[in-house]
């Protein structure tokens, strides 16, 4: 039994002297890791370094930009706002007088003249009545005719002091009493004769006849509300537009230059022009609602171009700034201090230049301060600038 004991002791002592003891393993793991971190950040200078030279390099390239050149121009002030077509007269085409429509004459849509037969209502009740009245009128001046004869008797009894003065007197009164009949019996005729014109229903002015209110065989009175049909006057038509209040007074004072203003009208979208006119009407208030005023502005509408109750983007040509400095309005930046361009300079270099800015077009800005006649100004490839920086420019810098 002692051997034995002996031998596995021995045995174990030889494995426990060839293991290295637990904590030189974590040394020897911390020193690769420590090596491995080292090599990461000597790989990362080298690289960041190579990018960083890179990047010095191509940022030393000069940029490729586009350019324009400030010049001396004419620039119209247009104000653009929103405007609705609205017919100078807009007629309900009334029945006049009561009875059976007898016929209609128009085709919906369709275009009149003044004067045109639209309608008719049955006019022989009218007829009739027109010659009852002239009938009574005949037998009454038949009577002042007698009564008058009869008069000039009687006035020759009494000087002849052949007939009592009461009676004479009565005389002229009936002759008066018939004279008076006789204006009512013509008055009469006359009402029946209107009522026979207006049985007659005709156009009251040049336009577009819309859709019909009553058919034929119907029964219409006098006033009734929705007449006939619509009638609205297309040429000239008008546009009521609004102008904010901040443009009141240079809309004012171009009207104290010249009559009248001119005014295109463009389709809703601000892409067709429709038609042009002329304003010289402004309201007699602000609408403090909105903190506008309206205008109205007259076109001729020769081809009806424009339609009631259109809306319409209203151009009004408010003045023309003469020979003033202007760029194109893409070369224009903003930046804390304000509007500014870069401008390129004899070497080639691009220079940040602040500016004071007038009025803009949608195309191009009037420059007030800042620039010069014949600047080159940067226009496209602005995002890659820097005061300073070199640029290159095509053969033709417009």
């Amino acid at each position: 039994m002692t051997p034995t004991n002996s031998s596995q002791n021995d045995h174990h002592s030889e494995t426990s002297i060839s293991a290295p003891p637990r904590h030189y393993r974590w040394i020897k793991r911390i020193l690769l890791l420590i090596i491995l971190l080292i090599i990461l950040v000597i790989g990362y200078r080298f690289i960041h370094s190579a990018f960083s030279s890179s990047e010095k390099k191509i940022e030393a390239l000069p940029k490729p930009v586009a350019i324009a050149v400030a010049k001396n121009t004419d620039i119209p002030v247009i104000f653009t706002e929103l405007g609705t077509v609205i017919p100078i007269a807009n007629i309900t085409v009334p029945a006049r007088t009561s009875g059976y429509l007898q016929d209609v004459y128009f085709t919906e849509g369709q275009k009149v003249k003044k004067g045109d037969l639209l309608a008719l209502i049955d006019p022989r009740p009218y007829e009739a009545l027109k010659a009852q009245y002239e009938g009574t009128l005949k037998a009454d001046q038949a009577l002042l005719k007698q009564a008058k004869l009869d008069n000039a008797r009687y006035q020759q009894l009494l000087k002849q002091n052949s007939i009592a003065p009461m009676t004479a007197q009565d005389q002229q009164y009936k002759v008066a009493q018939l004279e008076g009949q006789i204006k009512a019996d013509e008055a009469l005729i006359k009402q029946q004769e209107l009522n026979i014109m207006y049985s007659h229903i005709r156009a009251s002015a040049d336009g577009r006849i819309g859709i019909r209110q009553v058919d034929a065989g119907n029964y219409v009175t006098e006033g009734q509300s929705n007449g006939i049909a619509i009638l609205t006057q297309m040429t000239p038509i008008s546009v009521i537009l609004t102008v904010p209040e901040n443009k009141l007074s240079m809309v004012l004072d171009a009207l104290k230059k010249q009559p009248e203003l001119s005014v295109e009208a463009w389709n809703s979208d601000n892409t067709t022009k429709l038609a042009d006119g002329k304003t010289s009407v402004i309201d007699s208030q602000i609408d403090t609602s909105t903190g506008t005023v309206r205008m109205r502005a007259i076109f001729p509408n020769a081809n009806w171009e424009l339609f009631p109750n259109q809306f319409v983007n209203a151009h009004i040509l408010v003045e023309t700034l003469h020979n003033v400095l202007t760029v194109p309005n893409n070369a224009i930046q903003t930046g804390p201090d304000g509007s500014f361009v870069y401008t390129v300079q004899d070497n080639s270099t691009v220079k940040l230049q602040n500016i004071k800015t007038g009025y803009n077009d949608g195309e191009y800005t009037v420059i007030e301060t800042g620039l010069k006649l014949n600047d080159k100004v940067v226009t496209d490839g602005i995002d890659q600038l820097r005061n300073g920086a070199k640029v290159t420019i095509p053969q033709d810098p417009q």
